[in-house]
């Protein structure tokens, strides 16, 4: 190792950088691909996952670009992005930094959810006359939602906080995954069996579309509807 070179994180981070920089493709590209995991920061900049059925790429775009959207991004969103491929020299990780976003029709998973709210307002999901009033002091409060996560921990402080006589009975699901819809609307017909609670709390903590999709399931829907 006498006469070989020895680098630093550093450089070789640069030298990377410097490699996609240099790339006449890389350097300024249009890629379709669904939004997904989309974080507006107080900053002004946006950060958000670029993906398709096979693979996935890390974005962000600055402030002076985002500030001249015509649209807000949503996660679900089909969009033709334009902006080049560099490295973020501080994680070794590299990114797509995206100067201009185009809605390129919607997205998969958003498009399924416009189609299912659809069909259950033919259905009459959503009548006024089929909503039921709450009560303003529950006694007794069902929770549905998994017992290991920081919402349970979130609901049982605040609940407690407001109203220290609540009676709180929790009842663990999944709440991500492709069972957790089956889970979820398990919990909410078991409360409806046992009928003792006045309110149910269905939910979880904050996530991707993806993550929280078990919740837009029809099959969760119906089990509302038939609460």
């Amino acid at each position: 190792m006498n006469n070989q070179r020895i680098f630093t994180v550093s450089e070789i981070n640069r030298y990377i950088k410097n490699l996609f920089e240099e790339d006449l493709l890389l350097s300024g590209l249009w890629i379709q691909g669904e939004i997904s995991n989309f974080k507006p920061h107080r900053s002004g900049h946006i950060y958000f996952t670029l993906k398709d059925e096979q693979g996935s790429i890390a974005c962000v775009m600055f402030r002076s670009y985002a500030q001249n959207l015509a649209f807000i991004p949503e996660d679900g969103m089909s969009v033709i992005v334009k902006g080049y491929v560099s490295l973020y020299e501080k994680s070794g990780q590299y990114q797509l930094y995206v100067q201009t976003i185009e809605p390129a029709g919607k997205g998969a998973l958003q498009l399924a959810y416009e189609q299912l709210k659809s069909k259950l307002h033919e259905k009459g999901f959503f009548d006024q006359e089929r909503k039921k009033r709450i009560p303003f002091f529950p006694r007794t409060v069902g929770i549905v939602t998994s017992d290991t996560g920081a919402a349970i921990r979130d609901i049982i402080q605040i609940a407690k906080r407001r109203n220290p006589s609540v009676s709180l009975v929790i009842y663990p699901v999944l709440v991500q995954g492709k069972e957790a819809a089956a889970s979820i609307a398990h919990g909410i017909e078991q409360f409806n069996r046992w009928n003792k609670a006045e309110v149910l709390i269905v939910g979880r903590g904050g996530g991707s579309l993806e993550d929280l999709w078990a919740f837009n399931e029809e099959v969760v829907a119906q089990a509302i509807f038939d609460s």
